[in-house]
């Protein structure tokens, strides 16, 4: 017996509900992209305006100036520290989840409920004793500050991700590779990783996203302007008597490129590695 399709008219309706959501959430985007091309005065001028009257790329140009804040130094800087926290939480979830998946050992359930609780602790709980910690180890202001504090907030979700994963995969897969002469750690190289490759690929993917996009930890641990990450730069067009909005916005566009380019030509990834990393738990 067939299923009963949706009929035409129900096709539609969804696709236009589709689009409908589509625009309101994309709407943000769109007007932060056409005030950064507006001038201070267009931007307050009531009723708004749609477009830009008057094309502004000043607040573009004054991205790459030199001066206290330069783009190509802050972007320099996030792309190191997000590098580094990636690097720290793929390394440290890849061998953690495959433990966790395959083996059973006192405290396993804790453990699990250790990382989900720290996926819930909001940042702000984090950064007084981080901060005592780093200044206790010398590495306050300095970029290591901020890659290990990024990393732990990859580090919990990759685990999480990747235990489904492993747990997954078949024994008899593993087994196989024993008979055929690999060790343990050889078949955990060479066969499973492998396999979990989507999954890894998606634990990377966000554990660099999650750095990228830090506040917090970027402000709280680097003093110093020229070692900050490029989203500590908002504060740079936020002065004590107005803020400059079209700076402001150009420079938020000009940070969420790298964003917008992984999303575009990794998504085959995230949409796999979410999906298959839910499967079984």
């Amino acid at each position: 017996m067939d299923e009963k399709r949706p009929s035409k008219k129900v096709n539609a309706i969804l696709c236009a509900v589709s689009i409908i959501i589509l625009i309101v959430l994309l709407f943000p985007l769109f007007w932060t992209l056409v005030t950064s091309f507006k001038t201070e005065k267009e931007i307050f001028q009531i009723p708004p305006t749609w477009y830009p009257h008057e094309l502004n790329t000043r607040s573009y140009a004054a991205q790459i100036e030199t001066g206290d804040f330069n783009m190509f130094k802050s972007f320099f800087n996030s792309f190191m520290i997000s590098t580094g926290a990636m690097l720290i939480a793929v390394i440290l979830a890849v061998p953690a989840s495959y433990a966790i998946a395959r083996y059973r050992f006192a405290g396993r359930k804790a453990m699990l409920l250790g990382f989900l609780v720290t996926q819930m602790l909001p940042v702000s709980v984090l950064l007084t004793p981080m901060f005592i910690m780093f200044r206790n180890m010398n590495m306050y202001n300095t970029w290591g500050a901020a890659i290990l504090a990024d990393a732990t907030i990859g580090i919990p979700f990759s685990v999480l991700i990747l235990k489904n994963y492993f747990a997954s995969i078949p024994k008899a897969l593993e087994e196989a590779a024993y008979i055929d002469g690999c060790t343990r750690w050889s078949a955990f190289i060479r066969i499973l990783i492998p396999v979990a490759k989507p999954g890894v690929i998606v634990c990377a993917i966000f554990s660099f996203l999650y750095a990228w996009g830090d506040l917090a930890y970027g402000m709280t641990f680097i003093l110093d302007q020229e070692k900050r990450p490029i989203t500590a730069g908002i504060f740079n067009f936020m002065g004590q008597y107005g803020t400059k909005w079209s700076y402001l916005t150009a420079f938020a566009i000009v940070a969420i490129i790298p964003v917008t380019l992984i999303f575009i030509f990794m998504q085959k990834y995230i949409i796999s590695g979410m999906t298959n990393g839910a499967v079984k738990g």
